[in-house]
């Protein structure tokens, strides 16, 4: 097979803008230094209840992620406004955004309640912006997904967070977990009982932390593209091209 050089593939392409686009380089992928400090995860749960069972559930991702290393904040959704009904200022939003920000990694953890969501998980979420200024506080971070349900095993509460998760940027990883009859999962004290579905939570959390150190050091790269190479370039052009500020 004959092989084409890069400048006549590039010719064929006419649409393309060829001093925009970047061949992969795999040496890219390979940090010239890896970062010594510990994961960081922040993890999100979707009810306010006394006996919540997707905090239940989110503390026992929090308890393995400490274990495997990692450095992990749990936020408590109590007190934050519903989105628009109160000015980004307000201290709980505040508080979330900045812990967007700092983690490298999520776990979002949500009841299903008719059949999606709660309105509760799906409010924190819309509170993190996808982009202040020039800084995408999720862009090329880790997710992984998890629910619980009263009744039989569902998937609509983690497919409508991986759909999110995309939405947000973020890497998700292809494990998840759903806990069925969550109430039948935990004892009194609110720890899980061994089963199958601990069992997932732990691949998850051990996926999780795989891919987190495998993307923290160069998400930058794996997200950079080629139309927002092309936009900032157009943007900086006509920038620079005013005739008058």
């Amino acid at each position: 097979m004959q092989r084409v050089s890069v400048s006549t593939m590039l010719s064929d392409l006419p649409s393309l803008n060829s001093e925009l686009f970047n061949m992969p380089e795999p040496a890219k992928l390979r940090p010239a230094e890896a970062s010594t400090h510990a994961p960081r995860f922040l993890l999100l749960y979707g009810s306010l209840r006394e006996r919540s069972y997707s905090k239940l559930l989110t503390l026992e991702a929090a308890r393995l992620l400490e274990a495997m290393g990692g450095e992990v904040r749990v936020f408590d959704p109590q007190g934050l406004p519903l989105p628009d009904g109160a000015p980004d200022s307000h201290p709980k939003v505040i508080e979330l955004r900045e812990l967007a920000q700092w983690a490298e990694g999520m776990v979002w953890t949500s009841p299903e309640r008719h059949g999606a969501m709660t309105g509760i998980m799906k409010a924190q979420i819309d509170w993190i912006p996808l982009s202040v200024g020039a800084v995408r506080p999720t862009q090329g971070k880790t997710l992984a997904v998890m629910e619980v349900s009263g009744g039989s095993q569902s998937f609509n509460a983690v497919n409508q967070m991986r759909i999110l998760g995309r939405w947000m940027r973020m890497i998700t990883i292809p494990n998840q977990s759903s806990v069925a009859k969550a109430f039948m999962e935990f004892d009194d004290a609110g720890r899980m009982k061994p089963s199958a579905y601990y069992d997932r939570v732990v691949d998850v959390m051990e996926e999780l932390m795989k891919f987190t150190l495998l993307t923290r050091d160069v998400s930058p790269y794996l997200v950079d593209r080629y139309s927002e190479r092309k936009e900032t370039a157009e943007e900086l052009s006509k920038r620079v091209n005013q005739r008058a500020i």
